[in-house]
């Protein structure tokens, strides 16, 4: 359940709907020129959009008579919030504190140079020379831990939930604070707040003394990776 006040008609509120309906305008227009653009057989572009929309599609032809497959014009335009605007703002801050720490650590940054000139030489960068870039990883990574670009997950409870000795009842609104797990020195050790990149030597697993405890948002490492190599 909202909380009340949120349905109280303050300016900000109606200024907030007001927006909410012209961002879902816009991205309602471009699905549908899209989908228009598939339709008449033109090549789909080859970005996020391009692939939702395609895969959508193969599904529900798959599947024509179960009306229960694919994902509505609503979730696609959810998708697209996602992807255009968190997406593009997470981004952006994770490649901000990049550059402000590797300028104030110049021997993790020369490494990072260095594996990459390794590994891609002076040709451009692609997904499969990304997989190589172990220090690049470990340094973004710990970048991530140390300024997680979103300070809370929000989650509600869809049933009843048994979390350890909690018992989380439907309908209840969590939020999962990534920078005080990532800070937290019983499940990192002592330098919790330090910068240091080889806690990710052996990966994400075993960066921390007892359960995986990393919160890092899908997508974003891959897309920072193709934005800060040169």
């Amino acid at each position: 359940m909202e909380p009340p006040h949120l349905f109280l008609p303050t300016h900000a509120h109606r200024r907030v709907k007001e927006i909410h309906r012209d961002v879902k305008a816009s991205l309602k227009d471009i699905i549908n020129k899209r989908e228009k653009a598939m339709k008449a057989g033109e090549d789909t572009e080859n970005d996020l959009l391009g692939i939702l929309l395609e895969s959508n599609h193969k599904v529900i032809q798959e599947h024509e008579n179960n009306k229960d497959v694919g994902i509505t014009l609503e979730d696609v335009i959810e998708e697209c919030k996602l992807f255009y605007f968190a997406g593009q703002e997470t981004t952006a801050v994770l490649l901000v504190w990049t550059m402000v720490v590797l300028s104030r650590y110049p021997d993790w940054q020369a490494r990072a140079r260095e594996e990459v000139l390794q590994v891609f030489d002076n040709h451009k960068p692609n997904f499969e020379g990304l997989s190589h870039l172990k220090i690049v990883t470990m340094i973004l990574y710990e970048i991530l831990r140390l300024y997680p670009p979103v300070l809370g997950v929000d989650r509600i409870a869809q049933k009843d939930v048994k979390l350890g000795g909690l018992t989380i009842p439907t309908g209840v609104h969590i939020n999962l604070p990534p920078i005080l797990v990532h800070h937290h020195c019983e499940l990192w050790g002592d330098d919790a707040n330090e910068f240091n990149p080889e806690r990710f030597s052996e990966g994400v697993v075993k960066a921390t003394k007892a359960e995986f405890h990393f919160f890092h948002l899908e997508g974003v490492l891959e897309y920072a990776l193709d934005k800060i190599l040169p």
